[in-house]
């Protein structure tokens, strides 16, 4: 069971041509990598499992920029036919957003195992969400979700974990991040891994067990973790 939180903060939206151009000044070239294509939320957004919150949500928080991705399993079948991933999305958004009273599906992107991309949180695909995935470290962080169990012992298809080292790339391009390396992120909670308003070096692409006590996105998948960082990279022309 994966403990999201929903808390709320004040809209940072970034400028990105001020960010560009103190690119330029210190003479770093970006790497940039091709955005994937992503499904749109409204594909899976309707339907009787999403209550009207799914349709409709709530206006998005912001941080400045995305500085690392946690990834995440559901905990859901693996068997499943990819032609059914939307409505297994209605499902998981329903327990989030109806049973539970959150504002929106915790996740900002789900993967699912054919290497579909699918909008998760509302708030746009391309802006800095805040999302509700990893208790402690919401902020300057993107979630993604593989659809499925991916315990010790269970087959992680290369589809998906191609599909996530893209997203990866690309998301993390946006702030010109290498998905090799260690950032920064503040702890805005105590429950996780670290006190409230502890600085914490984490990777740019982490599990969600880096930051918070749990074992998600299980053994199979967090062990292809370092080479779906070295994909990314190569994605976003580094070396």
């Amino acid at each position: 069971m994966l403990v999201l939180c929903v808390t709320g903060i004040e809209d940072a939206v970034s400028d990105r041509s001020a960010q560009g151009a103190a690119v330029a000044r210190h003479g770093v070239v970006p790497h940039a990598a091709v955005r994937p294509h992503i499904v749109p939320r409204s594909v899976w957004a309707v339907g009787g499992e999403a209550n009207s919150a799914a349709r409709t949500p709530p206006p998005p928080h912001y941080d400045d920029r995305v500085l690392a991705v946690f990834v995440h399993h559901t905990d859901s079948p693996n068997d499943y036919d990819c032609a059914d991933a939307p409505r297994i999305i209605r499902y998981l958004a329903a327990g989030q957003i109806g049973a539970r009273d959150w504002d929106d599906i915790g996740y900002n992107f789900l993967v699912d195992r054919c290497g579909t991309i699918y909008e998760g949180r509302a708030g746009g695909v391309d802006r800095p969400v805040t999302g509700a995935h990893t208790l402690g470290f919401n902020h300057r962080t993107a979630g993604i979700a593989a659809l499925g169990t991916f315990t010790a012992g269970a087959r992680v298809p290369r589809a998906m974990t191609d599909a996530i080292a893209a997203l990866v790339a690309w998301k993390l391009g946006l702030a010109h991040i290498d998905p090799r390396t260690t950032v920064r992120l503040t702890s805005s909670n105590s429950l996780s891994r670290y006190p409230k308003g502890t600085v914490a070096a984490l990777p740019a692409l982490a599990a969600h067990g880096d930051a918070y006590m749990t074992t998600c996105p299980g053994a199979a998948l967090k062990a292809l973790l370092p080479e779906m960082r070295k994909r990314a990279a190569r994605l976003q022309g580094r070396t």
